[in-house]
């Protein structure tokens, strides 16, 4: 639930915006409806928003007053939106259902599952990993969550600290107070799926490191830790998040960075296909829809135009530390949004001047 507060205005051919909002949530097969109404005098956009949810629409459970004025500009007077929205949010703990209907309350239009993306929804796309006994760590729904997304045979971790009580020992009230005996009857653990933040992370780190070291067999010892361990999916790795809180502490690889490395990839896929750009044993994906993404920062969130300058480094360069993943390479440029505004009405104007629409 990032609140750095960003919005991605993403162009795409003609009629394909549908396949954009569902190749981007993971779905395989078309999208009922396309989301949005198209007046008799108007040609169909070419352009939609990617917008995040907190920190641009609302802080915690109070609507910014900014994004119901955006609505008002994207909301013909029948209720439905003129141009593609897709809402994006680090938060994983809630269905995707569940999370249209929030949205849906509180904006007063009808917002589909298929027009929001949580932190989990790409694992639709893992389709080697969704036949493998997995054990699921996070807060919320988190079976049902993985099952809408294709895991089919997980373990959650209080089921494993049952089966295995003497793993769980750190909180001492909660130590068995005889030795039970071992297990050797539990089938194997193939992979570790993380659905956001537990809530005892004591015990969810514990059984975790027990199943990584243990190749998945925690009721048996080995001499040497495996080597590659078991797989790790892991989904909402952004920790710092704001809501209402006062203390500003996003991670800003989540948001404005994501956001132009998707429009870098874009670029990429159109000079050299995107059969090589795939991750290794991901199912080849079709070619997107998309043609570019615009980043845009806003203020509503943590970030704020009067922010002290970053210190200059001992070489009297600037090097901005890196909060990203070990596989991807950093690139500073990527960082910088390409428009900076005050809030999500003022980028929705902006996008509709750019783009020849009436506001």
């Amino acid at each position: 639930m990032a609140s750095l507060g960003w919005i991605a205005a993403v162009c795409a051919a003609r009629g394909l915006w549908r396949r954009v909002a569902c190749t981007a949530s993971g779905l395989r097969d078309p999208c009922p409806g396309r989301g949005y109404a198209v007046g008799p005098a108007q040609s169909p956009p070419t352009f939609g928003f990617l917008l995040d949810i907190d920190g641009v629409l609302v802080r915690g459970h109070r609507v910014i007053p900014a994004a119901l004025e955006a609505f008002r500009r994207l909301v013909n007077s029948q209720g439905q939106l003129r141009v593609p929205v897709v809402f994006v949010t680090n938060a994983g703990n809630i269905l995707q259902h569940r999370k249209a209907q929030e949205l849906s309350s509180l904006f007063g239009f009808k917002v589909d599952p298929d027009q929001v993306i949580l932190s989990h929804s790409p694992l639709k796309l893992f389709s080697q990993f969704h036949g493998k006994r997995m054990l699921v760590s996070g807060q919320g729904p988190l079976v049902e969550n993985a099952r809408v997304l294709g895991f089919q045979n997980v373990v959650t971790v209080d089921e494993l600290r049952t089966a295995f009580p003497v793993l769980d020992m750190v909180d001492l009230q909660r130590r068995p107070k005889t030795t039970p005996l071992l297990r050797n009857d539990f089938p194997a653990i193939e992979g570790v799926l993380l659905l956001g933040e537990p809530v005892r992370w004591e015990t969810s780190l514990q059984l975790i490191m027990d199943v990584l070291l243990s190749n998945g067999n925690p009721g048996t010892g080995l001499v040497t830790a495996p080597y590659p361990h078991l797989p790790v999916l892991a989904s909402n790795m952004d920790l710092l998040w704001m809501a209402e809180a006062k203390m500003p502490s996003d991670n800003p690889m989540s948001d404005v960075y994501g956001a132009n490395l998707f429009h870098q990839y874009l670029q990429m896929a159109k000079h050299q296909g995107t059969g090589e750009l795939g991750a290794s044993g991901l199912r080849k994906q079709r070619p997107s829809a998309s043609q570019s993404c615009t980043s845009i920062l806003v203020c509503t969130g943590v970030y704020s135009p009067k922010d002290p300058e970053p210190v200059e480094s001992a070489q009297g360069r600037e090097e901005p530390p890196f909060h990203g993943h070990r596989d991807f390479s950093f690139s500073p440029g990527l960082m910088e949004a390409s428009h900076i505004v005050n809030d999500v009405n003022e980028a929705v104007q902006l996008v509709f001047r750019k783009e020849g629409w009436a506001l």
